[in-house]
C-alpha cells in the first residue's frame, strides 16, 4: 500500500499563528514543541503531521478542516482560470507549478487575483471610454461603475453561493422560506393589496415583525423577494466584503453594485449553485425546464446561468442581455467576457430586438462578430408588473448568448440543421461592415463617400482603407 503524501501547510500555518495574534515562541509553547520547529513547519522544511493537526485543533478549538483546509484547491483553480487569459499565452504555465504557488504562498496568489481583478476592472473602464464620444463634461456613471464591477468578476461570487447554499437548506428543513423567516428572525409573511402597499413590492416592517409582499406579484416573483429580504439579512458582511475591492467614485455606482450582489444571493438562495449546476447538465440548458423545476421565471434563470463559473464547477458561461422596444438596454451581465459586453444590443440585426413580433417564443440565432467570432443566442419576451385588470406592465426582451464553441451543449442545437450566422456589430460605430443595409451612423475613422455619381445600397458609403 502507497505511503500517503507529506503535508506541507507552512503559509497556512503561519497566517493562523498570525490572525491568533501569536508569536512562533507562543506557538511552540502552547503545542509543547520549539520555536525552532515552528519556524521548520512554517517554511514547509517540515511536514505537518496528523498528530501535530490534531494538536493544533484541540489548542486553539479550531474546526479540523478549518485547520487542514482544502489542499488550496479553490486558490488553485481560480489562479488557473485568470492564467487562461490570452494576455498570458506565450508563458509556459504548468498546471502543476501553478497549483505549487497557489497552495505554497497563498499571500501571493490572493495579490496576483486581486491584481487582476483590478487590471479588468480598468481595461473595462478604458474600453467604455474609447468607445463612446468624450462628454462635455467629467460626470460619473454609477450604472457603469456597477456594471463594471460584475463584468470584471465574470459575474461569479462564490462566496455567495456558498453562503446562499447553506441558507437553501436551513429554509428547506423550515419548510420553505417564510419558515425560515419565522423560525430564524421571527418574522410572518403577509400578502396586501397593491394600494396599501403605496408602490411597494416587498417591504419589511419592523414595527409588526413581518415581510410584507404585494398580492399581485406571481409565484416566482414572491419567492424571489423572500429570498431577497433573506440576502439582505443574512449576507450583510459578504457584500461588504465583495465591494471592498471595488472601485467607485461615488455612493450611487456601489449601492447599485450592493443591489445587484444582493439579486444574486437571492438567485443563489432560490437555485443553490451545486443543484443549479447538476440541472443545468440534466436539462441541457433548458431554460423554461429549469425555471419550472426551480419555480423560478425564465428571466431570473437566465440571469442564474450567468453566474455558473465557480471554480472547478464551470459550466457554459453566458452572456445576459435586456433590452426593452425602444432598444435602451436596462440589464448587461457578463459571465463570458464577450467582446459586446460592454456595448451589446445596439445592432438590430440581432434577434433579441425581434422578439417582440413573436411574444414568448425563444428564438435561436447564430451571430458572427466583423472579426470572425462566432455565438450562439437564445432571445425571448418577458413581462414585469401586471397581475390584475389594468395594472401597469412592462415587455422586455432578454437574451443569452454563449461562445459558438459550447452550442453543442445545449438543448436549442439539438437536430438543428447547420445556419449560416447572422453578420452582427458591436456597434455601428465600431462595425466596419461595408454593406450592412441596418447601419445607423458610419464608422469611426472611416472617409465617407462622395455620392455625386454613385449612391450605394447601404446608408452610408465608406472608403476601403
Amino acid at each position: 500500500m502507497a505511503k500517503d503524501r507529506p503535508v506541507y501547510m507552512g503559509p497556512r500555518l503561519r497566517r493562523l499563528r498570525r490572525e491568533l495574534g501569536l508569536t512562533q515562541a507562543d506557538m511552540a509553547a502552547d503545542l509543547e514543541i520549539s520555536p525552532s520547529y515552528v519556524a521548520l513547519l512554517e517554511r514547509n522544511q517540515r511536514p505537518l503531521t496528523a498528530d501535530m493537526l490534531l494538536r493544533l485543533a484541540r489548542t486553539y478549538k479550531l474546526d479540523m478542516a478549518e485547520v487542514a483546509g482544502d489542499g488550496g484547491a479553490e486558490q488553485t483553480a481560480r489562479l488557473q482560470a485568470v492564467l487562461k487569459d490570452p494576455m498570458f499565452a506565450d508563458i509556459d504555465l504548468p498546471q502543476l507549478a501553478t497549483g505549487d504557488v497557489a497552495v505554497n504562498y497563498p499571500g501571493i496568489t490572493e495579490a496576483l487575483l486581486r491584481l487582476y481583478t483590478s487590471y479588468r476592472e480598468e481595461h473595462l473602464a478604458l474600453a467604455d471610454r474609447g468607445a463612446e464620444p468624450a462628454p462635455q463634461e467629467d460626470v460619473t456613471d454609477p450604472v457603469a461603475e456597477s456594471r463594471r464591477f460584475l463584468a470584471a468578476r465574470r459575474n461569479s461570487f462564490p462566496l455567495l453561493d456558498d453562503a446562499a447554499e447553506k441558507l437553501a437548506t436551513e429554509a428547506e428543513a423550515e419548510g420553505g422560506l417564510p419558515g425560515w423567516l419565522k423560525a430564524r428572525h421571527n418574522l410572518r409573511v403577509r400578502r396586501l393589496p397593491s394600494d396599501v402597499m403605496a408602490g411597494s413590492m416587498r417591504r419589511l416592517d419592523r414595527h409588526r415583525d413581518a415581510v410584507l409582499l404585494d398580492d399581485a406579484l406571481d409565484g416566482a416573483s414572491s419567492s424571489f423577494q423572500l429570498a431577497l429580504q433573506i440576502a439582505y439579512l443574512e449576507m450583510r458582511k459578504n457584500f461588504d466584503a465583495l465591494l471592498k475591492d471595488g472601485q467607485f467614485s461615488g455612493e450611487s455606482g456601489r449601492r447599485l453594485a450592493r443591489r445587484a450582489l444582493a439579486s444574486y444571493g437571492a438567485a443563489a438562495i432560490l437555485m443553490p449553485y451545486t443543484a443549479f449546476a447538476k440541472a443545468v447538465e440534466a436539462k441541457r440548458y433548458d431554460v423554461e425546464a429549469l425555471a419550472r423545476q426551480f419555480g423560478a421565471s425564465f428571466e431570473q434563470t437566465a440571469h442564474r446561468l450567468t453566474t455558473l463559473q465557480k471554480p472547478g464547477q464551470e459550466r457554459v458561461p453566458f452572456f445576459f442581455l435586456r433590452v426593452d422596444p425602444a432598444g435602451n438596454v436596462s440589464k448587461r451581465l457578463d459571465g463570458a467576457g464577450f467582446p459586446f459586453a460592454r456595448h451589446g444590443g445596439s445592432c438590430p440585426l440581432w434577434s433579441v430586438h425581434r422578439v417582440f413580433e413573436t411574444p414568448r417564443e425563444a428564438v435561436t440565432q447564430w451571430l458572427e462578430l466583423p472579426d470572425g467570432q462566432r455565438f450562439f443566442s437564445i432571445a425571448r419576451t418577458v413581462t414585469a408588473g401586471g397581475g390584475g385588470w389594468g395594472a401597469p406592465k412592462v415587455e422586455r426582451a432578454i437574451a443569452l448568448a454563449c461562445a459558438a464553441e459550447h452550442a453543442q451543449r445545449l438543448i436549442y442545437t439539438q437536430d438543428a440543421p447547420p445556419v449560416e450566422p447572422t453578420p452582427i456589430g458591436v456597434t455601428c460605430r465600431l462595425c466596419h461592415r461595408a454593406q450592412c443595409m441596418a447601419r445607423s451612423a458610419p464608422p469611426i475613422g472611416r472617409e465617407m463617400l462622395p455620392d455625386d455619381y454613385r449612391r450605394t445600397r447601404a446608408p452610408f458609403g465608406f472608403a476601403d482603407g
